[in-house]
């Protein structure tokens, strides 16, 4: 009984800080770890520059498969969900590292590495600290320049993003498809919104003028 509470504790935590599905459907192409028949499937959704997407997978996840996963009750799935174009490209070059548990491992140096690598003066600047990085892991600086200008790959990450968008108002909202957008311009803070976005990446990415 304690290790179901233990369980229930968990997928709140993921569900309140990462917008998670539980199920069990199959990708091939996702980095997955656990059984592949057991009941309960956790699919996190995040951002490689997220901090609380980080956060979660360094101080939760490790007890999450060390109770759920490495005993077979859960599976985990992460799924691609970049909000900036410094989260695709380190998403780009994560599916490129072929080995299964090396990309795991890649997976937890972006979140452990994030603050060194995830700002920058420029784009350029940050693609070079992920190159960096994935040397570590059997992939040279041309292969990772390869999978950073592949444009088929970054078409796929962002149709999965788009698939479970329109998936999720699906589930949720039937035919009406409201977009937080739509509910900010009857609220006339649209462009409060939209500038304040803008000045976050602006400033993460040192252009402050």
């Amino acid at each position: 009984m304690s290790k179901i509470n233990s369980l229930f504790y968990f997928l709140i935590v993921i569900l309140l800080s990462n917008n998670l599905h539980v199920n069990g459907s199959e990708n091939k192409n996702l980095i997955s770890i656990g059984n592949k028949d057991a009941k309960v499937t956790v699919k996190v959704f995040s951002s490689l520059t997220c901090p609380h997407c980080a956060n979660f997978h360094i101080k939760i996840f490790k007890k999450l498969k060390k109770e759920f996963i490495d005993t077979n009750d859960v599976k985990f799935e992460h799924h691609g969900f970049p909000l900036d174009l410094a989260a695709l490209n380190a998403e780009k070059v994560l599916r490129c590292v072929e080995n299964k548990e090396k990309r795991l491992d890649f997976l937890s140096k972006l979140y452990e590495k994030q603050d060194s690598w995830a700002s920058g003066p420029d784009i350029n600047s940050i693609n070079s600290k992920l190159i960096k990085i994935a040397n570590d892991y059997n992939l040279n600086d041309d292969k990772s320049n390869s999978c950073l200008n592949n444009e088929k790959l970054e078409d796929k990450i962002l149709e999965e993003v788009k698939e479970y968008i329109a998936g999720t108002y699906s589930e949720h909202y039937g035919d009406q498809k409201i977009q937080i957008q739509d509910v900010f311009e009857q609220m006339d803070i649209s462009e409060e919104f939209t500038r304040g976005c803008a000045m976050k990446y602006l400033f993460r990415y040192g252009k402050k003028n």
